[in-house]
């Protein structure tokens, strides 16, 4: 017998009390409220963890009750009903911090799995509050890494994030570790037992995307000799994680949509829908709003999937992680490789805190990985690093590429000028350009802003 307290919100009595008797027989203590003011009475004296509240009520609706609730309490879970499902129902409830949402009439074995996933999510939030809290303490969180105040905000997200059933867009440039924040979030959540699914949106044919995510049917196609399941149908009661979902075609995210509105899938091919219950995390080195405004991510999927934005930062601006990254990452090689590294010398340290890592924690996986092929035990030295590494490369004297400063330039002339000379370089690749510059793909667009660059003269990033 579960010990979950539920109440339910709605103004209509005899949906109310339907309801609140429904509820009761699978084994939860209820209460009801005929509309927002009267549920903020009964929380404080019913102390309810779950609230299932309808939108539209008299005196106070339900979008109103979950902004007050927020104020009274982080732990209550929130069921919103609505009599209309909509892209932007779904993204506002997701902002107000709304566990779920379901539509009228209440289909009750989804509205019976919804308050049985809440309850494995309160259990597993108490189960693993402590463990968190130390492996926070000890700068790490699962295999993510970082002591400096960006990665510990990081963590803090995550935590929030992980036991919900929220949609998350994980942001970043290549290299910073969004998929290891995908993997974190599952193994946080209530889900951590089921699959976790990646599938990177950009190594897959366009041709063959829709069959690899959605699955198809023995000869739905030319070469189709037999029934595939496809990635969702693999992910069941688990996590997909769609790595660089701008690389998706336009038509498959319209498809896309509709699975994660409606919970049901279609394989190409068949007839017949199949329901799915999997949590979709999404992930792109693009600025999305920049995706959208080019037409290579539908406004209404990006509303859909940013219910919860996670930007990973780059690793020139939390230096102070390197020696935590250093440490861990020898582990892994030594025991992939059979070595015995001890670590790195102060002057290869110094050296990599100098660098600035346009690749970011994947280049210096794959430095250290080189380093300790090389090296045969002991210390990393400066001579098992890749030849010239970390070194300033000089322009050569009538280089179309290098920069000219005259004698009076200002500081903030010269910061255009080299801004604009390494777009140039580049052929307008924002990402790439960011990264030579050492400085984030946000601060490149707030100073092309600055500059009144025409949107239409900055190409999509590569």
């Amino acid at each position: 017998m579960t010990q979950e307290r539920v109440l339910i919100v709605e103004d209509e009595e005899n949906e109310r009390t339907g309801l609140a008797e429904l509820v009761s027989s699978w084994g939860y203590r209820t209460d009801t409220a005929a509309d927002g003011v009267d549920a903020l009475e009964k929380v404080t004296v019913f102390s309810p963890s779950i609230v299932i509240t309808d939108i539209k009520m008299p005196r106070m609706g339900g979008m109103e009750l979950v902004e007050r609730l927020a104020d009274l309490s982080s732990s209550i879970a929130v069921v919103m009903v609505t009599a209309q499902k909509t892209t932007e129902t779904a993204f506002h409830a997701g902002r107000l911090g709304v566990q779920d949402y379901i539509e009228k009439p209440i289909d009750f074995r989804r509205l019976r799995s919804i308050l049985t996933n809440i309850g494995e999510i309160l259990h597993a939030r108490t189960e693993n509050e402590s463990l968190r809290k130390s492996l926070r303490d000890k700068g790490a969180l699962g295999r993510l890494v970082g002591s400096s105040a960006p990665m510990q905000e990081i963590f803090r997200l995550i935590e929030m994030v992980a036991p919900s059933t929220a949609s998350v867009l994980i942001t970043g440039s290549s290299g910073t570790g969004k998929e290891l924040v995908a993997r974190t979030i599952h193994d946080l959540s209530p889900r951590k037992n089921k699959p976790f699914v990646p599938i990177n949106c950009a190594a897959i044919p366009e041709t063959l995307i829709e069959s690899e995510i959605f699955g198809h049917e023995k000869g739905a196609f030319t070469g189709a000799l037999e029934r595939r399941t496809g990635c969702f149908e693999l992910a069941e009661g688990g996590t997909l994680l769609l790595d660089e979902i701008g690389e998706m075609p336009v038509a498959t995210q319209a498809k896309l949509l509709r699975v994660l509105e409606d919970h049901k899938l279609r394989r190409l091919g068949s007839k017949v829908e199949t329901a799915v219950d999997v949590r979709v995390l999404a992930a792109t080195n693009k600025v999305p709003e920049d995706a959208v405004a080019e037409g290579l991510l539908r406004q209404d999927l990006y509303y859909r999937l940013n219910v919860f934005n996670l930007h990973m930062p780059a690793l020139r601006e939390h230096k102070e992680d390197i020696r935590e990254l250093v440490k861990q990452l020898l582990a892994e090689m030594n025991q992939k490789h059979n070595r015995k590294v001890a670590d790195v010398s102060e002057a290869v340290l110094n050296l990599f805190q100098s660098y600035s890592w346009p690749g970011n924690v994947r280049e210096l996986r794959n430095t250290l990985e080189r380093a300790v092929i090389v090296c045969e035990g002991g210390l990393i030295e400066t001579k098992h690093l890749p030849p010239g590494f970390g070194q300033s490369v000089r322009p050569v004297v009538n280089d179309p590429d290098a920069l000219h400063l005259g004698v009076g330039t200002t500081v903030e002339e010269a910061e255009k000028l080299l801004i604009l000379k390494t777009l140039q370089s580049t052929h307008n690749n924002k990402t790439r350009a960011a990264e030579i510059l050492g400085i984030s793909l946000k601060t490149l667009h707030n100073k092309l802003k600055e500059y009144g660059r025409p949107q239409d003269a900055v190409l999509a990033e590569e």
